[in-house]
């Protein structure tokens, strides 16, 4: 068994119930959600004039592959409504690999850890609410490090606790 941490957010719409909707896709098609970050408000990263995003990590245990994954994440995607449109842009949801076992991937489509993840604080608080220890394999420093670390000013701000924690 695969284990991989997603982060999944949005800003437009009803985001709480894309989020809802994500997790039950995700679920349905792509493996058991083991742990679930609780759920932050965070501003915008790359373009900061939209509005907030809902964000939260996942731990799911998976019989996928990376690239089936991200397979059943784009199609998740689409169910919930997501047009690509301009890059860092808002959307109704985005769901993002962010770590898969100790998998580091670099292929056109798929990067694996996410490319970014050190740098966003918006990853890395929910990430390190599951997954202090967890140690990132490219740059070596546990989740925690890279959080301590992160220069990153945007704010992020818990939003509610989530849904189970444990299953």
């Amino acid at each position: 068994m695969n284990i991989a941490y997603l982060l999944i957010g949005g800003n437009l719409g009803d985001r709480e119930d894309h989020l809802s909707r994500a997790r039950a896709l995700l679920e349905a098609s792509c493996g058991t959600i083991r742990q679930a970050s609780a759920i932050y408000e965070t501003a915008a990263w790359g373009n900061t004039e939209q509005p907030d995003f809902l964000n939260q990590v996942l731990m799911i245990a998976t019989m996928l592959s990376p690239d089936e994954l991200m397979d059943g994440l784009l199609a998740a995607e689409q169910e919930i409504g997501r047009h690509r449109g301009e890059k860092y842009g808002p959307r109704s949801i985005d769901i993002d690999i962010l770590l898969f076992d100790d998998i580091v991937l670099d292929k056109k489509h798929l990067q694996i850890p996410h490319p970014r993840l050190a740098a966003r604080r918006f990853a890395l608080i929910p990430l390190c609410e599951l997954a202090p220890q967890v140690r990132h394999p490219v740059l070596g420093d546990s989740i925690q490090e890279l959080l301590l670390a992160c220069e990153d000013p945007l704010p992020v701000k818990k939003y509610s606790t989530g849904v189970d924690k444990k299953r």
